[in-house]
């Protein structure tokens, strides 16, 4: 029989086995949010919606004039006018193109109807404004006194 001198080296099949378990478990949760995009996609469609909401609030108070959001199924147009019939197309912060903005993977659901904000960024209906996007479990919610969006 051999003996050996200095320290052993290498894992137990006890420490093997843990790791194997570890890894199995960690492949079976975070391996389908790695290879399904929807959610994020929603994410970020939700946080792009609010802040164009946000940003049309903001305009109609500085511009002193109406701004109208109108929705598709997965887009938001702004346009300006000076009564709450908009005709024109807003510009967006780079100062050059409409300001729209859609996705490909992300819908309303169901897709809200029109409004507009007024010159003291007032929205132009009585109730609170609740916006859902697909996918994505909070809404969008417009308070009818003020024009706050959260």
């Amino acid at each position: 029989m051999q003996t050996r001198s200095g320290p052993q080296s290498g894992f137990t099949m006890i420490e093997l086995i843990s790791i194997m378990v570890i890894v199995g478990i960690l492949a079976a949760i975070a391996a389908p949010r790695f290879f399904s995009s929807n959610v994020f996609d929603s994410r970020g469609f939700y946080d792009t919606a609010i802040s164009t909401l946000r940003y049309a609030q903001k305009e109609a108070i500085a511009q002193h004039r109406f701004v109208c959001v109108a929705f598709a199924a997965n887009s938001i147009t702004l346009t300006y006018g000076a009564t709450n019939a908009c005709g024109s197309n807003l510009t967006g912060p780079d100062g050059n193109t409409p300001y729209t903005v859609s996705s490909s993977k992300a819908v309303f659901a169901p897709t809200p109807a029109a409004f507009s904000f007024d010159a003291l960024g007032q929205p132009s209906f009585n109730a609170n404004l609740s916006i859902t996007v697909n996918g994505y479990a909070s809404a969008i919610t417009v308070e009818a006194r003020t024009g706050y969006v959260h």
